[in-house]
C-alpha cells in the first residue's frame, strides 16, 4: 500500500470523529420534540384499524367504499387511492399520506436543528475547535432522524402485525423512507442556504410540491398508476401497496433517493466552509423599512407567514371543494357521520364536514404561532437579539414586533383558510368564514403557552411543540376513538362552538381570549425580568 493511500486512511476517518457524541447530544436536546412526533403519527396510524372496523365492518361496507373511493377524484386527491378492501389496506389508504408527510416534517426539522441551527448560533464554531470531523455535525443530524424514523417504523410495524405481518412491515418501512428521503433533503438545503429559517421553508417547499403531485396524479387515476404519483415520495409510499400485494422493489426508491441526497449533502459539506453557504443571503437596507423593531420582525417571519398563507388557502379550496363529496362518500354509513358529528357538531353532514375542516386547519395554525413565537427564542440564542437590544430598544418593543407578527399571522392565515373554503364550496361565504374566525382564539391559547414558556422558562422553550403536538393529536385521533370527553376539553379547541351549522356560543371565545392575553403578559414579565441566555 502506498504512503498516500495511507495517509488518506485516517484523514477519512477523523472527519466522522465526535460523530457518537454528538449523537447523544442531538437525541438529548430533541428528547421532548421527537417522542411527541413519533408518539403523535404513531397513534394516529395505529388508531386507524379499530375506528374503521367501526365504520366499515362488513366485507360488504368495504368493497362499497373502495367502489365508490374509484369514482370520486376529489378525496382520491387528498388521501389517495383504495388499493384494497383488507383493514389493513384501508388503514395505508386513510393514514398513509399524512403519517409520511408528518414524518417528512419531523426529519427535516431535525436535521435542520443540528447542522445549520447550530452553524447560525456559533455554537458549530465552538464545537468544532475540539476533536470533531468535518462531517460529524452533519452525520449525527442524520443519525438522529433515523433513530427517529427507525422509532416509528417499529411502532407501525409493531402494532399493525395482526393486521398482516408482510402489510405491517411494508407500511412501517415506508413511512420511515418518506421521513428519511426529506430528513436528506433537508441536508443538502443546510449546505445550500445561509439561514436555518430558509432551509425549512425550502424543504417544506419541496415537501408540499411532492403532496401536490401525488394529490394530482391520484386525481386522475384509482390505482397510484400515474406519472405524477410515481414522481412523488409520497406516491411512492402508495405504490408500496401496503396489505395489498406489496411491492418490496419499491423501497429499493427510498433507499436510492437517500444515499444519492446524502451523497450530495456530504459532498457540499466538504466544498464550503463552516457558516458559509453555497447561496448567500443578498444584504437588506439598515433603513427605511426596518428602521422599527416591528419591520425587522416582518423581515425575518414574512417569507414563512407568504408560504403558510398560500398554503391554507389551497387547503381551503381543495377542502371546500370536497364537502359535497364526502357527504356521498358517507352515504348511509351511521359510524362516518357520528365521527363527523363529533368533529364538528351535530348540524347537517356538509356543514359538519365543513366545520370539521376547519377545525382541522385551526389545528395546523397552532403550529404555525409555535413557530413564529419560538423565532423569539432563535434570536435570543443566536446573539441576533443582543446588538438590537443594546440600542433604544426596549425587550418588549422587540417581543411585540415577532408576536405581531405571530398571533396577527394566525388570524391572516385562518382568515385566508375560510376564503378558500367558502370559493372551493360555493355556498354560504359568511358562515364558512365565521367558522374558520372562530377558531383563532384557541390557537392564540397555544401561542400564549409558547410565549409564557420563552418568557419564565426559555431551555424549555421548544417544550411548545409537544402542546401543539397534543392538541393535534386530541383534535385528530379523539372523535374518531371517541375518548371522553374529559380528555377532548384539555385541548382549546376542544371548547369551540361548532361552526357552521350550530349556534355561536360567545363565553368560550372570549374566556380563550382572555385565557390567551394572560399568558402572553405573564410571559413577557418573565422575559422582562430575566437574564437573556446567548
Amino acid at each position: 500500500m502506498s504512503a498516500a493511500a495511507l495517509a488518506v486512511r485516517p484523514t477519512r476517518s477523523r472527519q466522522f470523529a465526535g460523530t457518537g457524541i454528538l449523537l447523544r447530544f442531538a437525541l438529548r436536546r430533541d428528547r421532548v420534540m421527537i417522542p411527541v412526533w413519533v408518539a403523535v403519527n404513531a397513534l394516529m396510524v395505529l388508531s386507524m384499524p379499530n375506528t374503521l372496523e367501526g365504520l366499515y365492518g362488513t366485507p360488504a361496507e368495504r368493497a362499497d367504499l373502495v367502489a365508490q373511493m374509484a369514482g370520486n377524484s376529489s378525496l382520491r386527491a387528498m388521501v389517495g387511492p383504495v388499493l384494497g378492501d383488507s383493514l389493513g389496506a384501508l388503514t395505508a389508504w386513510r393514514a398513509g399520506v399524512y403519517a409520511g408527510a408528518l414524518a417528512a416534517v419531523a426529519g427535516l426539522l431535525v436535521v435542520v436543528r443540528h447542522t445549520r441551527d447550530e452553524e447560525e448560533s456559533g455554537r458549530q464554531e465552538l464545537v468544532a475547535s475540539g476533536m470533531v470531523g468535518r462531517r460529524a455535525s452533519l452525520t449525527a443530524a442524520l443519525l438522529a432522524a433515523a433513530v427517529a424514523n427507525g422509532v416509528l417504523a417499529l411502532l407501525v410495524t409493531a402494532g399493525l402485525a395482526g393486521r398482516g405481518a408482510a402489510g405491517a412491515l411494508a407500511f412501517g418501512l415506508g413511512i420511515g423512507g418518506v421521513g428519511m428521503v426529506f430528513a436528506t433533503t433537508a441536508a443538502i438545503m443546510a449546505q445550500l442556504t445561509e439561514s436555518a429559517r430558509l432551509a425549512r421553508g425550502l424543504t417544506a417547499a419541496v415537501l408540499g410540491a411532492a403532496f401536490v403531485l401525488r394529490a394530482a396524479g391520484d386525481s386522475v387515476t384509482d390505482d397510484g398508476s400515474s406519472p405524477l404519483t410515481w414522481a412523488s415520495p409520497l406516491g411512492w409510499l402508495t405504490n408500496l401497496r401496503a396489505f395489498a400485494g406489496e411491492r418490496w422493489w419499491v423501497l429499493g426508491l427510498f433507499a436510492g433517493a437517500v444515499l444519492a441526497q446524502g451523497a450530495v449533502a456530504y459532498a457540499l459539506a466538504g466544498r464550503r466552509d463552516l457558516g458559509m453557504s453555497f447561496l448567500p443571503s443578498r444584504p437588506g437596507p439598515a433603513a427605511g423599512r426596518l428602521g422599527s423593531a416591528g419591520a425587522l420582525a416582518w423581515r425575518l417571519q414574512r417569507g414563512g407567514v407568504l408560504g403558510w398563507s398560500t398554503g391554507f388557502l389551497l387547503a381551503g379550496l381543495v377542502y371546500g371543494g370536497m364537502a359535497k363529496g364526502a357527504a356521498e362518500l358517507v352515504g348511509d354509513n351511521e359510524g362516518a357521520r357520528e365521527i363527523f358529528r363529533r368533529m364538528g357538531g351535530q348540524s347537517g353532514l356538509t356543514d359538519a364536514f365543513l366545520a370539521a375542516m376547519a377545525g382541522m386547519l385551526g389545528l395546523v395554525a397552532a403550529l404555525f404561532i409555535v413557530a413564529s413565537v419560538l423565532r423569539l427564542h432563535g434570536e435570543e440564542t443566536s446573539g441576533r437579539a443582543e446588538p438590537v437590544l443594546a440600542g433604544a430598544v426596549g425587550r418588549l418593543r422587540w417581543a411585540a414586533g415577532h408576536l405581531a407578527v405571530a398571533f396577527g399571522g394566525a388570524v391572516v392565515l385562518m382568515l385566508l383558510a375560510g376564503a378558500g373554503l367558502a370559493l372551493g364550496h360555493g355556498e354560504r361565504a359568511g358562515a364558512v368564514l365565521g367558522a374558520c374566525l372562530v377558531q383563532v382564539p384557541a390557537v392564540w391559547v397555544v401561542g400564549g403557552v409558547a410565549v409564557l414558556l420563552y418568557g419564565l422558562l426559555p431551555r424549555a422553550a421548544t417544550a411548545a411543540w409537544g402542546v401543539a403536538g397534543a392538541a393535534l393529536l386530541i383534535g385528530w385521533v379523539g372523535p374518531a376513538l371517541d375518548v371522553p370527553r374529559a380528555v377532548l376539553d384539555l385541548s382549546p379547541f376542544g371548547h369551540l362552538p361548532k361552526l357552521p351549522g350550530g349556534g355561536m356560543e360567545w363565553p368560550p371565545v372570549l374566556v380563550l381570549t382572555a385565557l390567551a392575553a394572560a399568558l402572553v403578559a405573564a410571559g413577557l414579565a418573565g422575559l422582562r425580568r430575566r437574564d437573556m441566555t446567548t
